[in-house]
Parts: C-alpha cells; structure tokens; sequence
C-alpha cells in the first residue's frame, strides 16, 4: 500500500490538523515526517479546540497508529505538556503512539541558542519561534545532536553534559545571559516521561505497515513555502517541508508514495519576516485577520494576511507533485464583496512572470491582481457544492482553470464537520 502525504502549499498554518482529522478514519497510520513544536495543527470538533506540536493529528482516533518519525525534532518537555493537556480525552496514547528513536532531541539550552542567535541578527531577524529547531537541526546535521535513542542509552548523562557544554561556550561568545538549572530539572523529569512511552525504529514500523497494506497518512509541518531548500530562504524553516521530506523523515522509498493532498487558504498569511508580495497592511488585511482568527497557535503572533498568491501556489505544487487540492477557510471571505486574485507578479523592471524569481528576498514585486466577486453570505450548514453560492463556486472554478487541478474538499468552518466533500475524497 502506498503512502499518502499532506501538506501544506503556503508559508504553513493552512488548516492541516483539521484535514487530517477528518481523513484519518481512512487511514490505519498517520506519520508526522518532519518539523518541531513551532507548528501547532488545531483541531476542532464536539465543542473542543485542541491545538497538537509535536503529536500526528490522527491522536484522537483510538484505532489509528500515530508514528512520530526521524525527520522530527522533539522537545521532550513539550511533549509531556501535550500529553498532560490530552488528559480529559481518555486516549490509551501508550497503545496507539510510537516515537522514533531517530528523531532528534531539543535540549533547553538549543532554545537558548535560538534566542541568541537571532538577538545577534538585530533588524535582520528571521521571526524564530525561539522553539530551538533551528540549533537542533544545527547539531543533527553536523553530526553532534543527540536522538530519542540516546535516552535509553546508560551514558546519556555524559552525551548530554558534552553537548550542553559545546553550547555554553557558544553562548559565552555570544555574552547571552542564561538560567539553565529550572529547565534542566524540567527536561530531565521530562525524558523519564517519555521513556514510558513506544520508542521504536519507526522506519521499520512504516515500511512494514507498507508491506502488510495498510493505509498510511504521512503529516508535514509548517508550508512548502517555507522549505529550507525551496522556500525563501533564509526567511524559512529548519527542515524540508516537501513530499521529499516525507521519504526522508519517515525512511519510505519514492516508488511508495501515493496520493499528495496539497492545502491551501482561500487567501494566503504568513508569520515572522519574509517576503509577501499580496500582503495587506491595510484595513481589508486587518478585517482578514480578525475575522480568520489568524493568530499563531504555537506563538499567539498576529499573522500578517494577505490576497492568495498563485504564482506561489502553482510553484508549490510543482515541486510536490500534488495529485488533490483541498482549500481551506473559505468562510473567512464570506465578509468581501470582491476578492482579489495574485495571478502574476510585475518586476521592478516592468516585466511579468508567474515565476517566483531568485532573489524574491531583496526585490519587492508588485502583484497582478484579477478581481472577482465575493459571496457576502454564511456558509454554516452547508455540505453539497450545489449548495454553495454561485460566487464562491465561480471562486473555486477560477482557481481550477490557473491550477489545472480539481478543488476536492472545500473548509466552511472550523469544526470537523464543516466541509464541503467532491471527487475522490467525497
């Protein structure tokens, strides 16, 4: 059986923990690839509001293997959180949870490196979470970090200690005032927590639910936009946000990946610094934000908001291979009586592309807008595409005709339940 990925096609914060709550009664395995606790997937359903950093989204199905994969960066300390705040749903998360004794560990001193790196970087900032996956990537990649499997191992005192210390002499450098004693404390109460919990060579325990067909759902973080390699760097994450990284974070061979569900606002936002061509710093970008509850899960940050981008989105689905589009938010347009469509970006030079170019991080492009008209009505109650306004169904046929794919699921709402089902997720 192949394996399904979703992600997100914009800077993240597209809606994926709703998406992929609702698809997991299709699945039998849902796999978080990739990314830390700076992403928080919401969920909404049975007047709840839970918001999931680390956890796959598929938590809340009892019959559903959750596999937290190597491609993840885990704060232990976060994690016993999420697992305390999951209390009062009586979940059995030690039967249905596996965590891979590749992923990475965040240390609390990774977390103050973050802040001292990016308090070095003055007006340059990236617009960090502070969360310590940058420094954790850091590490993993030169070959330094410490994993999952470590903790187990009877000299992990002595890996740790090593490790903490290489980043004290960073810090000193850095003249960084520090108090590590309460956070040590907190961490190392924390490891013990997670050492009650599956720690498996979950590459093994993917490929095998491969072999034995089972359906598999493999969860990103974050946006493709904001992807180390192809996003706009350096204003990105730490980690490839990619269907690639899907293979990478989860060990799975390219031959087994099969559907890709790219996730999309009907608008578009981003958090912290970067490039944002269709931005709104303006009252209609204000009135996006209040009405769209757009401010960080993870950070409570105000996201900037802005016009959805196509340009952008066509590039993302490029470098995906996305086989089914799902929008969502669409219900937060309900209060516009025209929208604006980015189609196409003028350059400084007077030229148009629908390319994003090199250097989107020193230029500023302007962008080519179409206009249509807005819906102005609640969609609340609505389940059949029938039953939506005819300018909303023109919204999404306009969309179809740029992207040359069909929009099968469309989000009226935050709940569960608020969706608008076509094709082949119908």
């Amino acid at each position: 059986m192949a394996v399904d990925v979703l992600l997100g096609l914009q800077w993240g914060d597209e809606g994926k923990g709703k998406i992929v709550d609702v698809l997991a009664p299709k699945y039998q395995v849902v796999a978080r690839f990739q990314g830390g606790p700076n992403a928080g997937h919401t969920l909404e359903f049975d007047g709840f509001k839970h918001v999931l950093h680390q956890i796959p989204s598929g938590i809340f199905r009892q019959e559903v293997q959750n596999i937290i994969g190597n491609g993840v960066v885990l704060d232990p300390i976060i994690f016993k959180k999420e697992i305390d705040g999951l209390a009062h749903f009586n979940l059995d998360l030690r039967k249905n949870l596996e965590i891979s004794k590749k992923a990475s560990i965040i240390l609390p001193t990774h977390r103050l490196l973050d802040a001292a790196y990016e308090k070095a970087k003055g007006d340059a900032k990236i617009g960090s979470t502070l969360k310590g996956i940058g420094p954790t990537y850091t590490d993993k990649i030169s070959r330094q970090g410490l994993r999952v499997g470590d903790m187990i191992s009877p000299d992990f005192s002595a890996k740790y200690k090593a490790l903490v210390d290489r980043h004290k002499a960073i810090l000193d450098v850095y003249k960084f005032e520090y108090d590590l004693a309460a956070a040590e404390k907190e961490f190392f109460e924390a490891v013990a927590f997670m050492k009650e919990f599956h720690l498996v060579d979950s590459e093994y325990s993917v490929n095998h639910a491969i072999t034995a067909g089972k359906t598999i759902l493999a969860e990103g973080a974050q946006g493709s936009l904001l992807d180390v390699d192809f996003g706009s760097y350096p204003f990105v994450t730490s980690s490839n946000t990619i269907t690639a990284g899907a293979c990478t974070g989860l060990g799975v061979a390219p031959k087994n990946i099969g559907e890709v569900f790219g996730i999309f606002k009907a608008y578009a936002t981003r958090v912290g610094s970067g490039p944002f061509p269709t931005e709104l710093e303006d009252e209609v970008g204000e009135r996006m934000r209040v009405e769209g509850r757009e401010f960080g899960s993870t950070t409570g940050r105000p996201r900037r908001c802005g016009w959805i981008d196509l340009p952008a989105l066509k590039y993302a689905m490029m470098i995906n291979g996305v086989t089914q589009l799902i929008m969502m938010k669409a219900d937060v347009l309900n209060i516009f009586d025209e929208i604006q469509v980015c189609t196409a970006y003028e350059m400084p030079d007077g030229s148009i592309t629908d390319q994003i170019p090199f250097e989107i991080t020193d230029i500023k492009v302007k962008p080519v807008y179409e206009t249509l008209k807005g819906w102005a009505c609640s969609l609340e109650g609505m389940r059949d595409f029938n039953e939506l306004p005819v300018e909303l169904a023109d919204y999404i046929k306009f969309l179809e005709k740029h992207l040359n794919l069909p929009i099968n699921f469309i989000s009226t709402g935050p709940d569960r339940e608020a969706c608008v089902l076509r094709g082949s997720l119908a």
